[in-house]
């Protein structure tokens, strides 16, 4: 990985490689899975990571204590919820799995999906931070003369 300064940081896929990622073993249900993951970043304030993972044949639960939308890059697996409502999700395909959820993965060959997790932030602080962004708006200090909008806001 090389930096530009302290806000730009760069790769190539050359730069990736993929390090063990054991799955807990008391989750798998059945086979002898090899998972493997490779950070792409973490967020200055920790609540937030991007990653690369993979996995080759199994079943297994996975329980999430943080929010993890995944994107999969090859493969696919049968994501089983709570209720018993089976989903395939494969190359395309995304999926939202939010803090405190479970489910069964059945990866049938292989899967490699990039993973955006995030820690919640309590309800609370949320609200004080759109409070806080909004009275920002409102003064006009929300961004300086010559910076682009961001694409994540709400205005």
């Amino acid at each position: 990985m090389m930096a530009f300064d302290k806000k730009l940081v760069f790769s190539t896929a050359k730069d990736v490689e993929m390090k063990p990622c054991p799955i807990n073993p008391a989750w798998v249900i059945e086979g002898a899975p090899v998972a493997r993951n490779f950070i792409l970043s973490v967020s200055l304030d920790g609540t937030a990571t991007a990653l690369v993972w993979d996995c080759t044949t199994a079943v297994f639960h996975w329980r999430y204590n943080v929010d993890e939308t995944v994107y999969v890059l090859e493969g696919s697996a049968v994501i089983r919820d709570d209720s018993g409502v089976e989903r395939v999700i494969q190359a395309g395909d995304h999926m939202l799995f939010r803090a405190g959820s479970h489910a069964v993965w059945r990866v049938e060959t292989y899967i490699r999906k990039v993973a955006f997790c995030r820690t919640p932030v309590p309800a609370p602080l949320m609200f004080m931070a759109r409070v806080l962004r909004k009275l920002r708006r409102l003064i006009g200090a929300s961004h300086k003369e010559g910076d682009a909008p961001s694409m994540f806001s709400d205005a």
